[in-house]
Parts: structure tokens; sequence; C-alpha cells
């Protein structure tokens, strides 16, 4: 088994986690003041008292500030792959399949009410991240630790409140989330690549997520070290193919369609092999495109 050399840096950040709220009570004041509903989640789950709409509102501002900084950083990683030694096009199809699903996530926070805190970050190593392999894939380590506990703290919460369905969302994105960061363990040779039994519940709510991503350098730009969010196209050629083999983009998609009666006597499909991996070109030092 390889030795894992991202562990010691995964794991300081996640002990090294804090509460820190005031950023989100500022954000969520903000949203009360101009009055917004999420009038759209209104057609996935039950409904609601008024009282549950704030916590449910601010638990989708932070996933959809949360997913501006994913699809941040995955962009600039598509953008500064030969940097970073992506020689292999399996690899790179990896990387735009999560700036996609990251994207669809963001959509559809944006579209049930959740706003942004921010759309301009930093990253802890800066310009390093997109030029280092083991840099970025450490990075994106951390990043869908904090995401994957995010989650799991929603369905909590979401399940507190009464909102069994959008818990289920929750739990929805946050196995997307996983299979990111088991990804990226395979991008960088770590084996297993999915080493966890049990997705860790590091976070106690997801209000603690903005000032966690805050102490560990994702949310203090400088002149030198600042990435602004901008939309995924998914029309643009270098991601349409991979759009187009993504599966279940909307939550309601196959929902309770796996029954005993509709797989009798079905097959399982084969899936897809993987090619080979070839050495890795060697990475270079070198500014990230922003």
């Amino acid at each position: 088994m390889a030795h894992d050399p991202l562990a010691a840096a995964t794991a300081d950040l996640l002990t090294s986690f804090r509460s820190r709220r005031t950023f989100l009570k500022a954000a969520a004041a903000g949203v009360a003041a101009t009055g917004l509903a999420a009038t759209a989640v209104d057609t996935l789950a039950a409904p609601r008292k008024s009282d549950n709409q704030d916590a449910i509102v601010a638990i989708l501002t932070v996933a959809r500030t949360a997913e501006q900084l994913a699809v941040t950083f995955y962009s600039n990683g598509i953008c500064n792959a030969d940097l970073l030694g992506f020689g292999e096009e399996h690899d790179l199809d990896q990387l735009k399949a999560a700036l996609i699903e990251e994207q669809i996530h963001l959509n559809f926070f944006a579209a049930n009410g959740g706003q942004s805190l921010a759309d301009t970050f930093s990253f802890p190593a800066g310009s390093d991240t997109f030029a280092d392999l083991q840099t970025f894939i450490a990075t994106q380590q951390q990043l869908e630790g904090v995401f994957d506990s995010a989650f799991l703290a929603a369905i909590k919460e979401f399940a507190d409140l009464g909102e069994s369905r959008l818990a289920q969302i929750a739990g929805q994105i946050a196995c997307i989330e996983s299979e990111h960061r088991a990804l990226g363990r395979d991008i960088a040779d770590l084996e297993p690549a999915d080493n966890w039994a049990f997705a860790p519940a590091l976070i106690a709510t997801v209000a603690d997520a903005p000032g966690i991503v805050a102490a560990a350098g994702y949310l203090s730009p400088t002149d030198d070290n600042s990435y602004q969010y901008q939309e995924t196209d998914f029309t643009d050629p270098s991601l349409a193919p991979i759009y187009a083999r993504i599966m279940f983009r909307t939550p309601d998609e196959g929902l309770g369609s796996l029954t005993a009666k509709a797989t009798q006597g079905k097959r399982i499909a084969r899936p897809a092999t993987k090619p080979a991996k070839q050495p890795r070109k060697p990475t270079a030092a070198g500014k990230p495109k922003k």
C-alpha cells in the first residue's frame, strides 16, 4: 500500500476546526432584510412552518458559497492542467466531471434561495496550489473533507427541522462530495482511494463551516492570491462531452424508481474499463491562470 503523504496535512486542518459564526450571521441578516423566500424549495418538501424558512435559507446560503469555492478550485486546476502535470486525459476528465457536478449543486442552491457570502477566494498555498500536483491534491482533500462534514451536518439540521426531503437531498450531495475526495486520492495514486469506512462528522453545524474555511485561509484574498468565481459553461467544447455523460442532474431524477419488481431479471451492466495509468509528467513552477 502506498504511503499517504497527504494524511497529516488533512488531519492538521480537520483538527484545527473552530466555530466562527459571525460571518454567517451577518450574511443571514442580509438575506432576511431582502425578504427573500426559499419558495422553490417548497416544491421539493412538505409545507413548513414559517419559522423554518430562515434556518433553511441560512443552510442553503453556506452551501451555495461552498460550491462557489469548489467551482473556483476545480476550474483553476483545469486551466493549469499542464503545470500540474495532467498528461493523462482520464485524470483531467475526472476533474472536469467534479467541476460540472459542483456547478450543478450550486445552481440548485441558488435556485432555492441560497445567497452568495463571497465570490472571491484565496488558497492557503497561493499560486503553488495550481503549480504543484501534491499541493493541489492536498488542498482538494481538505476542501472535500470540509464539504463532506458540512453536508452531514446539514442532514441532521434538516431532519431536526422536520424537512426530510431536504435532509435526503443533502445526503445525495454528500455522497458525490465523498466521491470527489476518493477521485483525488486516485489521481494521486494513494491506495486505497476509498479509505474511509464512515465519513467523519467533524462539523457540528453548517453555521460553523464559514469560520472553518476562513481559518484555513480560503477567504482572505490579496493582490497575489485572489481567485474569482466564474460560472461553469456546460456548453464549452471542452466540457460538453463530459456534461453529456453526467447522470441524475436533479435530485428528483430516479427518485424511488429502484424497486425489487423493477430490477427483477435485469443484468448488471459492466462498467467501462479504466485505461492503465501512464507515468505522470513532472510539474513545473509557474503562476496560475485566474
